[in-house]
């Protein structure tokens, strides 16, 4: 995770996607449609984050590794080439084969700064059926 945390944070790309499997096997549970499969596509869409964050910066709060499985917490910042504020907080859950992570499920979302609470949250989401 630290390398994955360095490479980010070095704006590189191509030595993000180096450290993935060619058929690496990417999931986001909360988001399915989000799935793809390929180092290709890790490439090509964080070009596509350092183009649109250009001061990105990777925290890696806490990792964890239990066997093959590697748990990390995360915290991404920066400001969008439009001038507004860019964070994301969350887990990655990685399974590493032979140095190289083969497959992933990303539970990272957008931090919601809209001064929700938990009991509106609750009655949203268990009584509404909303979410």
């Amino acid at each position: 995770m630290e390398r994955l945390r360095d490479a980010s944070n070095a704006h590189d790309p191509a030595g993000m996607a180096a450290l993935f499997a060619q058929d690496y096997d990417s999931a986001q549970p909360v988001h399915p449609g989000r799935a793809f499969v390929g180092a290709a596509q890790v490439l090509a869409n964080w070009t596509e984050v350092f183009d649109a964050v250009p001061d990105f910066v990777s925290e890696l709060i806490a990792s964890s590794t239990d066997g093959d499985t590697e748990w990390a917490e995360w915290r991404w910042l920066g400001t969008h080439s439009d001038g507004s504020p860019f964070a994301m907080r969350g887990v990655t859950v990685f399974l590493v084969r032979d140095g190289s992570i083969a497959a992933g499920r990303l539970y990272m979302e957008p931090v919601d700064d809209s001064g929700g609470d938990v009991a509106a949250e609750i009655e949203g989401t268990f009584r509404s059926g909303a979410h």
